[in-house]
């Protein structure tokens, strides 16, 4: 496969090549970042974005819900930057097409956007769980400004609000309308909170905690019907009660947005497949971000996206070494001011054992996962600062045995005994 640009289908012998970018999002705009770092002026950017906006850091749109950020905090690229760089930016026009024979993107608005190079950075959807009323006004995801504006304006007008989903994201936009003035219930159908991410002793500390705070929580509860005949006005349950409501918001995932990349013919499975260089089926299109299935694997975590975008912005850029490796993951998380870790096999099994840590005064709790003399998985709640420390042991598959009687209080202690 040729990563180079092919100036031969250009328009003319003197034009640059045509980079489309799909996708004004955090994935896209990253690999563009690289990729003008590298070769800034090696092609013609066009960019098209569903939203009306500059790309903005949708991790941080908890905080302006919440009322500690606004929008202006969380832009990362203004229209003043796609200008200077020389980039053609059609916001709030999303494209609805590709003719990949002629190599031509369609707009919503009419625009035709001819290419050499394709990049894919279409994110992901709001998976909205599909019960009776889950179409009334009132019922939203929590993804865009769009969403926040529509929390905020709830917050003003109404009392009662319940979050569908139990994890990191429900808890922030359950925190951001607590914060907001709304009375806030958390709905969750497993039985324990971010069930993905902690242990069920980390989750029952960090319950507590959101419980002392003012938010409530119904666990173990599976949604059957959304009541409301213009507006919605209750959460019914499959055990016959039901809790009033007049916003619902639902955190209960999220799904490949590849609907214009199949209408297109390319190669899909869970996401658009792609290769270690982030090259689809087809040499002249790529793909990054949550649209994107690599070996198997697709992402949500911003740490591998940026992976990507490096490796891929080298490959745009003609720098075809680079290739994309999957790492494992650490999760950091800052759940409505308490501070969680996670990494590696937190939940353990057949021939693991556990060294456990709680100090329930300090509102602390370390659990490290062993195997033979092997760190496999850390959960820590309250003080993470070693948490970096666990995780590279874990990546590192470092022999701990010297270790193993300090290794719950941290790297310092362990430096001073080693």
């Amino acid at each position: 496969m040729s990563f180079l640009p092919d100036n031969n289908s250009c328009s003319s012998a003197s034009a640059r090549p045509r980079l489309v970018v799909v996708g004004n999002g955090m994935a896209g705009m990253r690999t563009v970042e690289e990729l003008l770092k590298l070769a800034p002026d090696l092609y013609d950017i066009t960019v098209f974005g569903a939203e009306p906006h500059g790309n903005y850091n949708r991790i941080l749109l908890s905080p302006v819900l919440a009322g500690d950020k606004d929008m202006a905090d969380i832009m990362l690229h203004t229209r003043e930057w796609y200008v200077q760089n020389g980039i053609t930016l059609h916001a709030g026009d999303p494209v609805v097409r590709i003719d990949r024979l002629r190599r031509i993107v369609y707009s919503q608005s009419g625009v035709q956007a001819p290419y050499d190079r394709l990049l894919l950075a279409t994110g992901s959807r709001p998976f909205i769980i599909p019960v009776p009323g889950h179409d009334l006004p009132g019922v939203i995801a929590f993804r865009d400004i769009q969403d926040v504006e529509t929390m905020l304006e709830a917050a003003c007008r109404h009392r009662h609000a319940v979050v569908i989903g139990g994890g990191l994201l429900g808890l922030e936009a359950a925190n951001g309308l607590q914060r907001q003035g709304m009375e806030v219930t958390v709905v969750h159908v497993a039985d324990s909170l971010m069930d993905r991410q902690l242990d069920k002793p980390a989750s029952v500390l960090l319950k507590k905690a959101l419980e002392a705070k003012g938010l409530r929580f119904l666990l173990s509860a599976d949604t059957a019907e959304i009541a409301g005949p213009e507006q919605v006005s209750a959460v019914r349950f499959k055990d016959g009660s039901e809790i009033p409501a007049d916003l619902v918001v639902m955190t209960v995932g999220v799904r490949p947005n590849i609907d214009l990349a199949k209408q297109s013919g390319l190669h899909c499975e869970r996401a658009i497949v792609v290769d270690d260089t982030l090259q689809s089926y087809d040499p002249r299109v790529y793909a990054v971000g949550e649209c994107v299935q690599h070996r198997m694997a697709t992402f949500g975590l911003v740490a591998p996206i940026w992976d990507q975008a490096r490796v891929c912005g080298a490959h745009l850029a003609g720098a075809g070494h680079r290739r994309y490796v999957q790492q494992a993951t650490a999760t950091k998380l800052k759940v409505t001011g308490v501070d969680l870790y996670s990494a590696g096999d937190f939940i353990g099994g057949e021939g693991s054992e556990d060294l456990v840590l709680r100090d329930p005064r300090r509102g602390i709790y370390k659990r490290l996962v062993l195997k033979g003399q092997r760190v496999v998985g850390a959960v820590l709640y309250g003080d993470v600062k070693d948490g970096p420390w666990y995780f590279d042991l874990i990546q590192n598959k470092t022999d701990i045995s010297a270790l193993r009687g300090q290794l719950l209080f941290g790297q310092a202690l362990c430096l001073q005994a080693a």
